[in-house]
């Protein structure tokens, strides 16, 4: 890649972080700092002190007692949104007024309908780059997976399973909250969705889902669905208070692929899936490097704001998605089929 300048003539893409989430703090904010385009600047939360501690912990510069002030500081080229999902849409938007290019993490709504309004304000700014943060995407060992799926190394992909689980039970977690948009399909079950998607390269028709409510929260605990993709299936199952394991399965009629550790690989270690093809024997491992996948989608969302080009995963994909969300809503409250809606 050529040397590329940000849009305030630096050398990387300086970005703001809206809110001190876990997942902010613990990981996308320490792979931002190593990335080769990008510079954590600022960090705001509704908790001065909060914020203020943790940007001294993280080394960032400027800490900002509310939103809004980091959204007014000059300084900031591009902002990252970890906040509950039901503020993903309404903080997107004022950042985009704001002048600021948006990483948002997933689900980028509550629903394909709210996802619209986000893209109908970015076409307001169309030299603003937005985009759902799906990480899981850019790591290798999902582009090799893409790669043998496309030059037919297992045959014509028939099923993908994903399995994604954890156990949490606080009342006070915000992924307890319906109000939030809490509960295991937002949180985990869009991964199930996305990688079907993902996979097949095309959008599903119609879903048949289940799930079981937790009397206390309100919040599905429990969601399994089956989406239909002409011949194909894309099937998941996913839950709040299980015990965590996550894994997915790719099947064609020659072959199949198993990721072990599809979502949250570590980035210390080499990662590994299997792939078993026709042929007599037992599955090869393929062995990928160690990389932080938040790292490399930093990268890439910096890179195309450096360069004016687009980002790697469109506002489109993010509406789609949304949408068979929906449908695996409707049909889980229905107790019946339900055919996906496109907006």
């Amino acid at each position: 890649m050529q040397s590329h300048s940000s849009p305030s003539g630096g050398a990387r893409v300086r970005w703001g972080v809206i809110g001190a989430a876990a997942i902010a703090k613990q990981h996308v904010i320490p792979a931002l700092q190593r990335g080769r385009y990008a510079s954590v600047v600022a960090l705001a939360s509704r908790d001065a002190r909060r914020a203020d501690t943790t940007a001294a912990q993280l080394g960032i510069g400027a800490a900002y007692g509310s939103y809004e002030a980091l959204l007014a500081d000059p300084n900031v080229d591009a902002v990252y949104i970890p906040l509950p999902n039901h503020l993903h849409v309404p903080w997107s938007i004022r950042a985009l007024e704001a002048g600021k290019h948006v990483l948002c993490e997933k689900p980028i709504a509550l629903s394909a309908q709210e996802a619209m309004t986000l893209v109908d304000a970015a076409s307001a700014h169309p030299r603003l780059k937005v985009m759902e943060a799906f990480m899981y995407r850019f790591h290798p060992q999902w582009q090799r997976a893409r790669a043998l799926v496309e030059t037919g190394a297992i045959g014509d992909v028939r099923a993908v399973h994903t399995w994604f689980s954890y156990f949490n039970d606080d009342p006070a977690n915000v992924r307890n909250s319906v109000a939030a948009g809490g509960g295991a399909l937002m949180d985990i079950g869009c991964y199930g969705v996305s990688v079907a998607r993902f996979i097949f390269g095309r959008e599903p028709t119609a879903v048949s889902a289940a799930r079981d409510v937790d009397p206390r929260f309100g919040t599905d605990r429990l969601t399994a669905a089956v989406l239909t993709f002409g011949p194909a299936i894309g099937t998941f199952t996913c839950a709040t208070q299980l015990i965590r394991h996550q894994r997915v399965d790719i099947v064609g009629t020659t072959g199949r692929i198993e990721i072990a550790v599809p979502f949250n690989p570590p980035a210390d270690r080499p990662s590994r899936i299997w792939v078993q093809g026709h042929a007599a024997g037992g599955p090869e491992e393929i062995v990928l490097e160690p990389c932080n996948q938040y790292t490399i989608q930093g990268d890439l969302f910096s890179a195309a704001i450096m360069n004016d080009s687009d980002v790697p995963t469109p506002m489109t994909d993010a509406v789609a998605n949304m949408s068979a969300i929906d449908a695996v809503t409707q049909s889980a409250t229905r107790g019946a089929p339900t055919s996906v809606q496109t907006c």
